[in-house]
């Protein structure tokens, strides 16, 4: 199973992510600041990586600085609690994945960042 997130590339699942956050009246634009944030990558730098097309593998490990607060991100993710996953690479993507969760069901920003308001 962590091959094929490795090798997966992120300009294929992208699209999904966009697509499950404007059904639910979200915006690209919340998606884009989602990844940043846990990445360190710009809005440019993000589009070359998409446009580039990097594998999760490379594009976790090429990120520019991960948010240390993405650690905060609890919970369940395809049945597993992604603080518990032990491979940095799979949790990374779902962590990605819990937070575009959370946006789709409506958190705001701030909470799905964990900041304290």
């Amino acid at each position: 199973m962590s091959e094929k997130i490795y090798r997966m590339k992120v300009k294929s699942v992208y699209p999904h992510y966009i697509n499950k956050a404007e059904k639910k009246g979200r915006t690209k634009q919340e998606v884009d600041t989602i990844i940043k944030w846990q990445t360190g990558y710009t809005q440019e730098a993000l589009e070359q990586q998409l446009e580039q097309e990097v594998t999760f593998e490379q594009f976790f490990k090429e990120a520019p600085e991960l948010n240390p607060d993405r650690k905060k991100v609890k919970g369940v993710i395809c049945g597993i609690r992604v603080e518990e996953i032990e491979d940095d690479i799979v949790q990374e993507v779902r962590y990605l994945d819990k937070m575009i969760d959370e946006l789709a069901k409506g958190k705001t920003l701030d909470k799905i960042f964990r900041k304290s308001t």
